[in-house]
């Protein structure tokens, strides 16, 4: 490998995390930003309401023209217009964007969306817990992962 194609860090003190979460639930998207800066994830997290705009963010289009390209997705099954296993589905396929590790987190504890998910290339399947203490436990935990053990193939 050259140096330019090794894998780089996820985190890292001078560059931080780029994040996409595609989360319909506000408290969720609350919660989540907060559980990130607590466990020290220097990161930009970026938010969208739906399969739809997560697309477009991606493809850059629209207000997302300028936007960087995420180094992880989290990606929640249940949300308007688009769902999650659909935009993982479009993800993959896309020679441009497939790279991009994408994690569910997601409600959905159902065997079927767990099995869709991973055979759609997800990376990994979290559910999140209903309960706010082991909801926050759950994303601390995510993002003390991605600090200290993924790593991200960069673009292409």
């Amino acid at each position: 490998m050259t140096p330019q194609s090794d894998p780089k860090p996820l985190a890292s003190t001078t560059t931080p995390i780029e994040i996409l979460l595609v989360e319909d639930s506000e408290p969720d998207i609350i919660l989540t930003q907060e559980a990130f800066a607590e466990v020290g994830v220097t990161n930009n997290l970026h938010v969208t309401r739906d399969g739809v705009e997560a697309l477009e963010f991606l493809r850059r289009q629209g207000p997302y023209s300028l936007v960087p390209r995420p180094d992880v997705i989290l990606l929640d099954i249940n949300m308007p217009r688009m769902n999650g296993l659909e935009v993982l589905s479009a993800v993959k396929r896309d020679p441009n964007l497939m790279t991009i590790p994408i994690i569910m987190l997601t409600t959905s504890a159902a065997d079927e969306d767990i099995l869709r998910s991973y055979q759609a290339h997800a990376a990994s399947y979290v559910v999140k817990p209903i309960e706010f203490d082991t909801f926050y436990a759950a994303i601390h935990a995510l993002g003390r992962y991605m600090l200290s053990i993924v790593r991200s193939p960069g673009p292409g």
